[in-house]
């Protein structure tokens, strides 16, 4: 017989696989032994209450119930030689939207040509501590740019709400079969971690090259081989010209050169709202008594929130909402140009830092941008406009401008500023002249109304930095809902973060599968 157990355990049982063990046994009815199999379906954390709970939902198998398929415990997925494929794609990016569409492509008996700008993942890392130590920013090779994309150097969080558009399970389920734990298919909120990511990306290629697909390095498109409304190939920074039966745009959401390209070359591209703000950070230790209400987290995870309000300015009503929060993290420089200051957040798989941060941002809408003056690139100009001015008054390298959250309430410069995560370091600066005054005052109402559900969240305990620019694309190539291909230019199939139809890991994975799913149908196989 298999029972469906749903249990709700202190902390010290459910992350004690003996003790675990026995209580899901007690609460089936059972004695040790008489149990086949014990699954855990589902973990989450429920902090709700006076005392933290950890919530599972359990099957149990005893000896008459056949043990679970292999299909339910874990991955199965095979990939056939693509060798002799009839038909190749390009897929430009080698983020997750890119690599899941080269493997599902494979899956489907296409062989896909992957073309990323940026270094290997080992290779990478040099560029990153350049960028860290030296405030040397690489083009094509930083926290934005490189294989695995901007998802490879973060906290990795596998969570997304886009569940009606793919399968979550399949995405993890992969995932673990190229080295990530298998704890993320049971959390409710799973996350891989900046430490284990690289090496679940390598796997992730290295199925791709063993199948006989290929993958190239420092391979930045400069051009695309247009005829008649129809994309053939595209032209590499080397002159190389590769043509195939379709293209795959997986460049990422700051790819800004490949926009420029679309707009140039007549390409139909449509701007799109998006979010800008700061990163705050505060001690873990602040965050985990707030959310833990206890003097110590002990042996909880490192606490989160998710905070959204409503904020009202200038008649205009926008959301301020935390973004890509990171308990026991680092803030880190993500600018992909020389003369800008952008900064992102990311956690190892412990989340053993001593510090919290998130993003803190607030809507952009359409109606914020200057449409007249920069048309369908008006977004990205006013990304380009705040990230260089922060860099301007932070003294023209990444050193990043922060400012004491509670001075920043009050309007005055921060005569002192508190330990920092972000190693580059930071430069006392008053952020209404980075962000502007309408972007300053919604981020102000937002965080006065943070303060009043988290204690002490609002105070000089904080600081915030800036800025955090890169939430999503603020241009959206559009596709035919249907297809998948774009509505004008036959054999080109936006996809992912970069083309606006996705916002994180799983999410962009999800959608390079559907992507491959769809073409597959259109160039046959």
């Amino acid at each position: 017989m298999k029972q469906e157990l749903d249990l709700a355990l202190a902390p010290e049982v459910a992350y004690n696989e003996l003790a675990r063990y026995e209580a899901i046994l007690a609460a089936a009815g059972l004695r040790p032994g008489e149990a086949d199999f014990v699954h855990i379906r589902k973990r989450s954390l429920d902090a709700r209450g006076r005392r933290p709970l950890i919530r599972l939902r359990a099957d149990v198998y005893d000896r008459a119930t056949p043990a679970p398929t292999r299909e339910l415990l874990g991955p199965w997925f095979e990939y056939p030689d693509v060798r002799q494929a009839r038909r190749q794609v390009i897929i430009v990016g080698a983020g997750p939207a890119g690599l899941f569409a080269a493997l599902r492509c494979i899956e489907l008996g296409i062989r896909p040509i992957v073309l990323e700008r940026g270094k290997d993942v080992r290779t990478r890392r040099r560029d990153l501590a350049a960028l860290n130590k030296e405030h040397l920013v690489h083009p094509d090779s930083n926290y934005c740019f490189g294989e695995g994309g901007a998802g490879t150097y973060s906290d990795g969080k596998l969570y997304t709400r886009a569940t009606k558009r793919g399968d979550v399970g399949r995405i993890l389920k992969r995932l673990v079969q190229h080295g990530a734990t298998p704890d993320i298919l049971v959390d409710a909120h799973p996350h891989i971690g900046t430490n284990k990511l690289p090496a679940v990306v390598q796997s992730l290629r290295d199925a791709v090259i063993e199948a006989s697909g290929e993958v190239r390095f420092e391979t930045r498109v400069t051009d695309f081989i247009l005829e008649n409304n129809h994309l053939r190939g595209v032209v590499t920074h080397r002159g190389e010209a590769i043509e195939a039966e379709a293209t795959v745009l997986a460049t990422g959401h700051s790819a800004r050169d490949i926009y420029e390209l679309l707009h140039r070359r007549g390409v139909l591209i449509e701007a799109k709202p998006f979010a800008l703000g700061v990163r705050v950070e505060h001690p873990q230790a602040l965050i985990d008594r707030a959310q833990y209400g206890r003097p110590e987290r002990g042996i909880l995870p490192a606490a989160s929130y998710a905070l959204v309000e409503q904020t009202k300015v200038r008649d205009a009503q926008r959301g301020v909402f935390s973004f890509c929060m990171c308990p026991g993290g680092f803030i880190v420089p993500a600018a992909t140009a020389p003369g800008e200051v952008v900064v992102n957040g990311m956690s190892p798989s412990r989340r053993d830092s001593r510090f919290a941060n998130s993003g803190i941002v607030a809507a952009v809408e359409l109606a914020d941008m200057d449409v007249a003056q920069h048309g369908v690139l008006a977004g990205l100009r006013l990304q380009q406009e705040i990230e260089q001015r922060a860099c301007r008054l932070a003294g023209n390298t990444q050193l990043a401008p922060a400012q004491r959250l509670g001075d920043f309430l009050q309007k005055k410069l921060s005569p002192t500023l508190l330990e920092t995560s972000y190693q580059p370091g930071l430069v006392s600066v008053e952020m209404d002249a980075v962000l502007g005054p309408a972007l300053s005052e919604r981020l102000r109402q937002g965080f006065r109304a943070f303060g009043r559900k988290i204690p002490d969240f609002a105070t000089n305990a904080a600081q915030i930095v800036g800025v955090e620019s890169r939430t999503s694309s603020p241009v959206r190539i559009p596709r035919d809902n249907h297809h998948l291909g774009h509505p004008v230019v036959a054999g080109l199939y936006p996809c992912g973060e970069g083309a606006g139809y996705a916002g994180g890991i799983v999410s962009a994975a999800m959608d390079g599968e559907r992507v491959a799913e769809a073409l597959a149908v259109s160039v046959g196989r």
